[in-house]
């Protein structure tokens, strides 16, 4: 009794449930999770160096970002001079300009409009050539201003 579409396409939900799980797949489950954890420990680490990488290049560039304690992503509020933009077109030019691809936050609901998202997928030196491109992006807008060189030292008479 009921909706009869809701009916057969909760039958056919059930009927894969009723079998259980391909028993292969449950043995390779077991295994993961009961065997050697080493393999977690370098991805988490590989992870980390990645986010660390990402982390130190965009604060040396002036972009204020929080550091994510455990994430394969780094979460970043637009830079104030861009933010006016949006997500959407924030993103647009750093892919123009910058060479760089993120998520737009506004891809993640209407609170995210001032965010993008950067997934930690790249090894290191990609993430440093994206960091560099970002850096030229900021340059060309004129929001990096380049340290003036420090004044040669004198000798003392």
């Amino acid at each position: 009794v009921g909706n009869p579409d809701l009916v057969a396409a909760l039958a056919r939900i059930k009927s894969y449930h009723d079998y259980g799980t391909f028993t292969p797949l449950q043995v390779a489950a077991i295994a993961a999770l009961e065997g050697d954890q080493q393999c977690v420990k370098d991805i988490a680490a590989q992870y980390q160096r990645r986010r660390d990488v990402l982390y130190k290049g965009l604060s040396e560039s002036g972009w204020a970002v929080d550091c994510p304690r455990a994430s394969m992503y780094i979460w970043a509020h637009i830079p104030e001079p861009y933010r006016a933009l949006g997500s959407l077109e924030f993103a647009r030019q750093l892919l123009d300009k910058a060479k760089v691809c993120v998520s737009p936050g506004i891809g993640f609901g209407d609170q995210g409009d001032e965010y993008v998202r950067f997934a930690l997928i790249e090894n290191e030196a990609r993430i440093r050539q994206a960091v560099r491109g970002i850096r030229a992006m900021f340059k060309a807008d004129g929001l990096l201003k380049v340290p003036a060189a420090p004044a040669p030292a004198t000798a003392a008479a």
